[in-house]
């Protein structure tokens, strides 16, 4: 038998087969995956936000004085009289979250002084939170120390936490801080 040292065609046009028919397939995998990778970012970009949402929302209870102005009317709103946690750098600001009516849009309107709806000379800023709000709900405990918060997207999950340890001052406290101002 002679020695060969090279591929007859017969092999090498086989060869070229069996890669084209692999390739295909390879590709096809790598835009499967690629297209896996996608969507997993976009739903980790929709959680961040959500996330980012709640925990906003929590921080403007927790840091409030107390004093919540929950309404269920033809817009369902929930309303912190005088809150420490301001995205716009204010002391004390008051925070309102609302859901629109038409649009179903979950906003934040933060500012000083304001009454809703806003008027044309009034100033705060409106920051939109989430779209497709199907329930925003708030609920007080009877002894008015925790808060129950209940949001819900259409087609999504409903979120739900709770904020203990939130309590409106007493008149009694109210009336020996005034008396007794800090030096």
């Amino acid at each position: 038998m002679p020695l060969r040292k090279a591929f007859t065609l017969l092999e090498v046009l086989i060869a070229i087969a069996l890669l084209g028919i692999m390739i295909p397939a390879l590709y096809s995998g790598v835009e499967m995956l690629r297209q896996s990778n996608h969507h997993l970012f976009e739903s980790l970009e929709r959680t961040k936000k959500v996330t980012q949402a709640t925990e906003m929302l929590f921080l403007d209870i927790l840091n409030s004085d107390g004093k919540l102005d929950i309404k269920k009317d033809e817009y369902s709103r929930l309303c912190i009289e005088n809150t420490k946690n301001s995205i716009y750098a204010l002391p004390s600001a008051k925070v309102c979250w609302v859901v629109t009516k038409n649009e179903h849009a979950l906003l934040r309107v933060e500012g000083n002084g304001y009454r809703l709806p806003l008027g044309l000379e009034e100033q705060a800023e409106i920051d939109f939170v989430m779209k497709d709000v199907e329930l925003f709900d708030v609920y007080r405990s009877k002894n008015k120390d925790k808060i129950l918060v209940l949001i819900a997207q259409k087609g999504k999950e409903p979120i739900s936490f709770m904020v203990q340890g939130v309590v409106e001052p007493t008149s009694s406290n109210a009336t020996k801080q005034q008396s007794n101002p800090p030096k």
